[in-house]
């Protein structure tokens, strides 16, 4: 049995197709797990859920923000944006269906055994892995129960714009949702700015990576989300797999018990 973690499919099948065929991928024995974005702004993403989809329990998958936002489109009648490619699944017949799917999966996976947590974006360093965990299932517990009408029509926002066990509601989702989901440069107290994009050469003032800060603890740390890094978080114990796949770079699979990453390029 291997397992091996893979950055932002983003619609790119038949990168997915060619790196599961390159890792020799055993579907009776060898797991996937999926660092969220799995669609949106690629060619194909129907068949890229429909494949991680038919997975079953071969795939672990936690959710990204373009997840997130095809969710907040389908549920809560936002308008998709003009680099969207969801239409197809928006009209396919099995919508329902993948939608139901994508709502039973996560936004934090620990391997205790491994002690390797999967995120899409990251984890603030002052969440212990069980408290990363913990806060996942609370979200989880929201967007598949009778709240996630109003939360996804309410998801979008950048404040609160850090992390306090005072907040409730609303406000304490959606912070958890930008930790997990969007969060790139924090400052020292959690404090997130979510208007910069760039890679670190451009870090805001105040600011930081948010895997730059010293964790506690020795978990190591897989996340997608940051394509302007090109794998290269240069934190040890910190594994970025984001490598653009969907702006013609490479998808990126990670090995987690030998940490080979095996990489193949975008498609045509």
């Amino acid at each position: 049995m291997a397992d091996y973690a893979i950055g932002d499919v983003h619609g790119c099948h038949d990168s997915l197709r060619a790196l599961m065929d390159r890792i020799h991928f055993r579907p009776d024995c060898d797991r996937l797990w999926f660092v969220g974005d799995l669609i949106n702004r690629g060619p194909q993403s129907l068949q890229s859920l429909r494949l991680v989809q038919s997975l079953a329990d071969n795939a672990l998958v936690t959710l990204g923000n373009h997840d997130m936002h095809f969710l907040a489109v389908a549920l809560a009648g936002h308008e998709p944006r003009r680099k969207d490619t969801l239409a197809e699944i928006l009209e396919a017949p099995d919508r329902n269906r993948l939608i139901d799917w994508l709502l039973q999966q996560n936004f934090a996976v620990h391997d205790p055994e491994r002690d390797i947590l999967m995120v899409h974006a990251g984890v603030p360093h002052f969440w212990s892995a069980e408290k990363a965990v913990a806060l996942s299932g609370e979200l989880e517990q929201v967007i598949q129960g009778k709240r996630a009408p109003d939360y996804f029509r309410q998801m979008y926002g950048n404040r609160p714009e850090r992390w306090s066990e005072q907040l409730q509601g609303m406000d304490r989702w959606r912070v958890i949702t930008n930790y997990f989901t969007r969060m790139r440069f924090m400052a020292e107290d959690g404090t997130l700015d979510m208007a910069a994009k760039e890679g670190v050469e451009n870090t805001p003032e105040g600011f930081a990576p948010w895997f730059s800060y010293p964790r506690n603890d020795q978990l190591r740390i897989i996340f997608g989300h940051w394509a302007s890094l090109g794998g290269r978080a240069d934190t040890q114990g910190i594994y970025a797999l984001d490598t653009g796949c969907v702006y013609r770079g490479l998808l990126t699979a990670l090995d987690l018990d030998t940490l080979e990453r095996i990489h193949v390029p975008a498609c045509d």
